[in-house]
């Protein structure tokens, strides 16, 4: 029996008003003393509802930080001066607040609530963090958050463009399944059943672009619900098989090369359509959604460099060792060539 114990979020609250009743949700679990992680400028976006919410409830805020650097060893220092009357820590915000606050709270083994002001990626409710080691951005262990509480009037606020980061990263889960399957059939690695089927409901928003639109408060909803079931099915998998294949090999490549690396998830968008086109994959169906989202519209406002692309295409497939995706293969670079110089659309979001 293989079967492991897996932790997935007791605290979940996703919909409109809900950062005003955190002081609810906390007094619920008698979590009284509380640490608090905000990303710049977020604290003053927040802090009237946030605030008279905690204070109604007699919640106490015994540490706070606004997060601008996510190195490892700083956040290591930080966890450490954090009260031991802690009972639970908090970040809210986008990416960095979010990281620092989740590997803090793993280092000091204490329930984690994730405060997601954007949907740009579904690395708010991922057993993973994205933190600076030694230098350079490194994905690490840590553990999936307690609790999620997704206000979608703040997260309406966000800009446009974390809306179609989390966009193109939300479609990637049709490739990254695809490579972890193969990796599967060609022996190199198990695949995890429950897992696959919970990547692959999260893609039930894309059934939902003829419907609805990225601007309705309703879709906004459902992708929160859509990252949220890719995180547990990381947690389940024990990896990020389920949510990262040859698109983010891609992606994480263009951050090492690019002066100017694009937002996560429109990298990750993008390399998902060239991905799907390598593998003979959906490709009609993640084009179909790019398009009618305005994903392909947005990206080809401010393309990629098409250089930074190519030695990002050079470099993926060594980015993770021992890990097999469609850019393993090896006539994959000069397909991949082919596509960006003739597709119409990778020609527009590429240049």
């Amino acid at each position: 029996m293989n079967n492991k114990e897996i932790n997935i979020p007791s605290l979940l609250k996703i919909g409109n008003g809900k950062i005003a009743k955190i002081g609810k949700y906390l007094v619920d679990r008698n979590f009284t003393d509380i640490a608090l992680f905000f990303s710049d400028g977020i604290e003053n976006i927040v802090a009237d509802k946030l605030y008279s919410g905690l204070e109604k409830y007699n919640i106490k805020i015994v540490h706070k930080d606004t997060i601008s650097d996510i190195n490892i060893e700083n956040a290591i220092h930080t966890a450490f001066k954090i009260p031991s009357t802690t009972k639970v820590l908090l970040g809210i915000g986008g990416g960095k607040a979010l990281d620092y606050g989740k590997y803090c709270a793993h280092i000091l083994k204490l329930p984690y609530i994730t405060v997601p002001t954007s949907v740009s990626n579904d690395g708010f409710c991922s057993p993973n963090t994205s933190l600076l080691v030694a230098g350079k951005r490194k994905s690490v262990k840590s553990t999936i958050p307690y609790g999620v509480v997704a206000d979608i009037d703040v997260i309406s606020n966000a800009p446009i463009s974390s809306l179609y980061s989390g966009i193109g990263d939300t479609i990637s889960k049709i490739t990254a399944l695809y490579d972890w399957k193969q990796s599967f059939l060609k022996g190199y690695e198990y695949f995890n059943d429950f897992a696959g089927l919970m990547a692959h409901n999260s893609l039930d928003i894309v059934y939902l672009c003829n419907t609805l639109k990225p601007e309705d408060n309703e879709f906004k909803y459902r992708m929160v619900n859509s990252l949220v079931l890719s995180g547990i099915a990381m947690e389940i998998a024990g990896s990020s098989r389920p949510a990262s294949g040859s698109e983010h090999l891609i992606s994480h490549a263009l951050d090492a090369v690019s002066a100017n690396p694009k937002m996560h998830g429109l990298q990750v968008g993008t390399a998902t359509y060239l991905c799907s086109l390598l593998q003979n994959n959906q490709q009609d169906k993640v084009k179909n959604f790019l398009l009618k989202t305005g994903f392909f519209s947005f990206a080809a406002k401010d393309p990629i460099n098409k250089d930074d692309f190519i030695k990002a295409l050079k470099l993926a497939p060594a980015i993770k060792q021992n890990y097999y995706t469609v850019l393993s293969e090896q006539d994959s670079f000069d397909k991949a060539i082919n596509f960006i110089e003739t597709d119409d659309i990778l020609k527009q979001v590429i240049k």
